[in-house]
């Protein structure tokens, strides 16, 4: 049963935060670009912000005005934003890592006269419960999200998600194909890269493997991190903001079409919006879990192909864009946009482009 829910961080929590901020013991650095990592004049641009001027009351205020319920699912207490137009076809849109429901906060507006929107916090992020069990991965987050739409009432659905929630989009659609509408997804989920046998690439997919490879070298050192030790990291995430602050703000720079300039694309109230969410909820250190229980459940993973119509919104600038050929290997790929701009948090960046294109997907597949 669904429950009303309002976000209520205790003053003394920001209070707090606002101290630890303003405390910071800043480490030296060697030039202020974004070679070796986040660089100082950036990360003191947001930590002054959020320690200054940023007026979390108002903007819980503002977030309050959204539809927000708890749902219990097997035993996983899960947060959702509810909206759209009540009675059209419902859509679940799912989040990844390091944002939260947030990411949609653009996109709402833009999609709320032609769904029925469902907007749930991965658990063990934001205002959703963190498991206190091993195992919770894609599939069985799959499995909890299919639960939610039977407790909300919709036996049929559609789905949208990028990063993690690409993953858990292909699992939902892999065990209860049958009750999804369609599936539009802003990239081929990662863990194919890994699974996939390079002697049956072609020449472009094989140049796509090789990228990604170069990517995991160069930049994935955060996820071989939380995919092995996450909890090594947790006790400086949840101990100190600008540690958080620092590990989120390299990723919404390197992964976004800002032409290196982070705040250009990430207006900082927004940033520090999210990182509040996680420092208030403490869900760092279970965020980044979720990456460990998907390396451990990645052999359970079914290889099968996904007969569910699938749509692929592909952004120039996201981590490493695949080619249509490799996602056909995995999808019933029904349709494939190439984007003019935009990067991996494209719900925030390019809200009207993603907006438009997952309504003309759904408007193709609406009679399914």
């Amino acid at each position: 049963m669904a429950q009303d829910f309002t976000i209520d961080v205790p003053q003394q929590v920001i209070d707090d935060l606002r101290t630890r901020l303003r405390a910071t013991r800043w480490p030296d650095a060697i030039g202020d670009d974004w070679e070796r990592g986040t660089p100082p004049d950036a990360l003191r641009r947001l930590v002054d912000h959020w320690a200054g001027s940023f007026d979390w009351a108002a903007r819980q205020e503002e977030l309050n005005q959204l539809d927000h319920q708890r749902v219990e699912v097997d035993g996983i207490g899960l947060h959702v934003v509810r909206a759209g137009r009540t009675g059209a076809t419902p859509l679940l849109l799912v989040h990844g890592w390091p944002d939260s429901f947030l990411r949609f906060e653009r996109l709402i507006p833009l999609l709320a006269d032609d769904f029925e929107l469902v907007v749930p916090s991965l658990p063990g992020y934001g205002f959703s419960d963190r498991p206190t069990e091993p195992g919770t991965d894609g599939p069985r987050i799959a499995e909890l999200f299919a639960g939610l739409m039977t407790e909300l009432g919709h036996e049929r659905f559609g789905y949208h998600g990028g990063d993690l929630g690409s993953g858990v989009g292909e699992a939902l659609a892999a065990a209860h194909g049958d009750r999804m509408i369609g599936l539009h997804l802003t990239d081929v989920p990662y863990w194919h890269l890994f699974a996939a046998d390079p002697s049956t690439l072609s020449e472009e997919e094989q140049d796509y493997l090789q990228r990604g490879m170069q990517w995991s070298q160069s930049e994935g050192s955060y996820a071989l991190q939380q995919s092995t030790k996450p909890q090594t990291i947790a006790y400086a995430l949840n101990d100190s903001p600008a540690g958080l602050a620092a590990w989120f703000l390299e990723k919404y720079q390197t992964w976004s079409d800002c032409d290196g300039d982070v705040f250009s694309r990430f207006d900082p109230d927004w940033l520090a919006t999210n990182l509040t969410v996680y420092w208030a909820t403490q869900t760092a250190g279970s965020a980044a879990r979720l990456y460990f229980e998907n390396m451990r459940g990645m052999g359970n993973r079914s290889q099968d192909k996904v007969t569910v119509p699938t749509a692929f919104a592909i952004f120039p600038k996201d981590i490493v864009p695949a080619p249509r050929t490799f996602g056909e290997r995995w999808f019933d790929v029904r349709r494939w946009t190439e984007m003019p701009r935009g990067g991996h948090f494209a719900a925030y960046e390019e809200p009207q482009l993603l907006a438009d294109d997952i309504r003309a997907f759904f408007g193709e597949v609406a009679e399914r």
